[in-house]
């Protein structure tokens, strides 16, 4: 599904990403977890294509990136830290809206809203307008965005900032939901949202992997989750990555 070889990306003469090589399985809910400036939103915006590697190779559902990026964007779904909502129109206008801009079909806009609705239990709230909901379903339509064209992989960027804990347990059930049939990238610095939902954890320091591997394999020995984190990162912002996350 994704694979990334001696990845490295330059912001003038700074590297974000140093040197990066993973792979992520078909059906794996990957979390790439890491403090503000390892590296995380310069991986995704390489993965979904939306910015060129300065360097390595990526290929994300078999399509060679920046080569192939258009064909790699379209078996991807893309949830922004803030998603991309319009609070004028209503769940339903939006979501027909989101997919005509990723060139689904006239004929099956209205079908594809109500199946990523369903999915992300909006069905209620379809005439609603998004300035009115709560902050959890204003989470849920991002997510449901993301659905829609039935991408292959989809990438979560801090999908429970903000959310009161009964709104948490609901999106990681969704997650987890999401993952049975799709291969999920979630990025967070929340190491309690990684234990909950993911089944790979990527570890990132400084623009570099520092470890990466199943759960089990990371906390073989009795060692936390939480004490590899802070053993491998100092727990703290990664200096002189500024705000490139």
């Amino acid at each position: 599904m994704i694979e990334v070889s001696h990845l490295t990306r330059l912001y003038g003469a700074r590297a974000a990403v140093k040197d990066l090589s993973f792979t992520v399985e078909d059906g794996q809910i990957c979390g790439l977890l890491g403090p503000n400036g390892a590296g995380k939103s310069t991986i995704m915006n390489i993965l979904t294509g939306y910015l060129a590697p300065s360097g390595g190779m990526v290929t994300v559902c078999g399509h060679p990136l920046p080569e192939e990026a258009e064909a790699a964007k379209a078996c991807v779904g893309y949830l922004p830290e803030t998603p991309p909502l319009y609070p004028e129109m209503t769940v339903e206008e939006y979501l027909r809206f989101a997919a005509a801009l990723k060139g689904v079909r006239r004929a099956r806009r209205a079908g594809e809203a109500v199946r990523a609705a369903r999915r992300t239990g909006l069905e209620d709230v379809m005439p609603r307008l998004i300035r009115n909901l709560s902050k959890g379903y204003r989470q849920r339509v991002g997510i449901a965005q993301a659905l829609l064209g039935s991408p292959q992989l989809i990438i979560l960027d801090e999908p429970t900032a903000g959310l009161d804990p009964a709104q948490v347990i609901e999106v990681r059930r969704l997650i987890r939901e999401l993952g049975r049939s799709h291969t999920v990238i979630l990025s967070s610095h929340i190491l309690s949202e990684v234990q909950a939902v993911c089944t790979q954890v990527l570890i990132l320091s400084q623009g570099r992997l520092a470890a990466g591997g199943s759960l089990e394999e990371l906390t073989a020995g009795g060692r936390s989750l939480e004490e590899l984190f802070l053993e491998l990162t100092g727990g703290g912002r990664q200096a002189g990555e500024g705000d490139a996350t």
